[in-house]
């Protein structure tokens, strides 16, 4: 498999990963990555026709709770924490003059 990779190519990949590779680094990677893509052929050899897509390794199913409001409008009891108000609203002294 490692025959699939060469010099060019390896170096296409670093400049991609904006990688400054020594010569020795280069060596090492192009093994490195011979090793992952004869690793991956492996693994199509396998006969998965019984075997159903998944999404997930897992299983798991969504945890997230729907989106829906829970507290409803508490404008009233926030606005009695406040030191003054006015239609409806917080009053606060101005921060700067406009």
């Amino acid at each position: 498999m490692e025959n699939r990779l060469n010099d060019e190519m390896i170096e296409h990949i670093g400049i991609l990963a904006k990688l400054e590779l020594s010569g020795e680094e280069r060596e090492r990677a192009k093994e490195d990555m011979g090793k992952m893509l004869g690793y991956i052929d492996k693994m199509g050899e396998l006969d998965t026709s019984g075997i159903e897509p998944l999404s997930h390794a897992s299983g798991m199913q969504n945890v997230f709770r729907e989106d829906e409001a829970t507290n409803g409008d508490m404008r009233e009891d926030v606005l009695r924490n406040a030191p003054e108000e006015k239609d409806g609203m917080f009053l606060v002294p101005r921060t700067f003059e406009g």
